[in-house]
């Protein structure tokens, strides 16, 4: 049963939050209920989660390895998601809850071979100003392009990076990957 059915429900703090995300099989929880059209049985959710730590099909399982996870899900995983709010877990049916949509917030999901996006926007800060130091200073000529035409190129990078970084962090939401990260 849902521990937000018993007792008035308080938001778990960012710290509760990271630890709640800091296990594998949470996070693959959270993804594939968000990937599921209705609730998830606790056996279907249990063999999901070990095809994919397993790197197997579901058929390819061995009933230890499903036990394993089940198990696992069931005494521990389950309920720490249930107290903080982001399941409802009724003993078998496992659903995400409206609070869930927050952990979008703390997971930045990088796709491999990808730079994450502060280090990025920093690289092309400095990028930035070396170029406009360099027009204040006349190592770069402005004849050809005026320093405002600089400046306008150098807010014109930044708008599509910000665009391309809006469109990324949509498509590699937890739950809406093919994976789970």
């Amino acid at each position: 049963m849902s521990i937000t059915d018993q007792r008035e429900y308080t938001p778990p703090e960012k710290d509760e939050l990271y630890d709640l995300l800091s296990n594998h099989r949470r996070r693959y929880v959270i993804h594939f209920c968000k990937q599921a059209d209705e609730p998830l049985t606790l056996s279907d959710l249990a063999e999901m989660v070990a095809a994919r730590e397993q790197d197997k099909s579901v058929p390819e399982l061995t009933s230890a390895e499903r036990k394993r996870v089940y198990t696992s899900l069931q005494q521990t995983h389950l309920d720490r998601l249930a107290d903080a709010g982001m399941i409802d877990y009724d003993g078998d049916e496992i659903e995400l809850t409206e609070e869930a949509k927050t952990l979008d917030v703390y997971l930045d999901v990088v796709p491999e071979g990808s730079i994450p996006w502060g280090v990025y926007y920093l690289g092309l800060s400095l990028l930035s100003v070396v170029v406009l130091g360099g027009v204040w200073s006349g190592f770069v000529p402005t004849e050809t392009v005026p320093a405002l035409g600089w400046t306008a190129a150098i807010i014109a990078v930044f708008l599509a990076s910000s665009v391309a970084q809006v469109i990324q962090n949509r498509r590699y939401r937890l739950g809406d990957i093919e994976d789970p990260p």
